[in-house]
C-alpha cells in the first residue's frame, strides 16, 4: 500500500466509525489525521478528510467550516489524482456532493441565498456523476433540498 493509499484507508476508518455512530471517535481520528496532513498537504487527502469530518460534526457551523475546507481542497485536485484515489470519472465528480452539503448547511443556518447558490452549483455539476447508486443518491439529495428551499421563505424580488 502506498503512502497515499494508506492515508485514504485511515480516512476510511474514520468514515466507518461515523457510520457506526461513533462520532466522537471519528472526530478524534480525523483531527489527528488533519494534523498529519497539514494545511498544505495533498488536496485529495484534505478534501476527503474535511468532507468526512463535516459529516460527524454536531454543530452546523463547524460542519460548514469543514465543508468549506473540503471545497477549497477540491479545487486543487487534478483528474489524475482523483483517479489514483478511486474517484470514477474526473475530479469534477466531487463537486455535486460538496455543493449539496454546503447548500444543506447554509439552509439549516437560514442563509437561503447561499443555500440556493450551492444548490444551483451542485445541480450544474451533477452531469459528472454516473447513473449508479451514488449518483442517484446525490441527485435525490439535491432534489429534496430543492423542495425544502422552495418551501422556505420566498426570494425577495429585486428593488427598483
Amino acid at each position: 500500500m502506498t503512502g497515499s493509499d494508506a492515508m485514504m484507508a485511515r480516512i476510511g476508518q474514520g468514515i466507518e466509525l461515523g457510520h457506526r455512530g461513533e462520532r466522537e471517535a471519528a472526530r478524534l481520528l480525523f483531527s489527528g489525521l488533519w494534523d498529519e496532513i497539514g494545511a498544505s498537504g495533498d488536496p485529495m487527502h484534505r478534501c476527503a478528510l474535511a468532507h468526512s469530518m463535516a459529516d460527524v460534526q454536531d454543530d452546523v457551523r463547524e460542519e460548514l467550516l469543514w465543508d468549506l475546507r473540503a471545497l477549497e481542497a477540491a479545487e486543487l485536485i487534478t483528474d489524475e489524482r482523483a483517479r489514483q484515489a478511486g474517484v470514477i470519472g474526473s475530479a469534477s465528480g466531487l463537486y455535486p456532493s460538496l455543493h449539496l452539503n454546503l447548500a444543506d448547511a447554509y439552509h439549516r443556518l437560514g442563509d437561503l441565498g447561499r443555500a440556493r447558490d450551492h444548490l444551483a452549483r451542485g445541480r450544474a455539476a451533477v452531469g459528472a456523476l454516473g447513473d449508479d447508486g451514488y449518483g442517484q443518491m446525490i441527485r435525490r439529495g439535491l432534489d429534496r433540498l430543492a423542495d425544502r428551499l422552495a418551501a422556505s421563505a420566498p426570494v425577495e424580488p429585486p428593488r427598483r
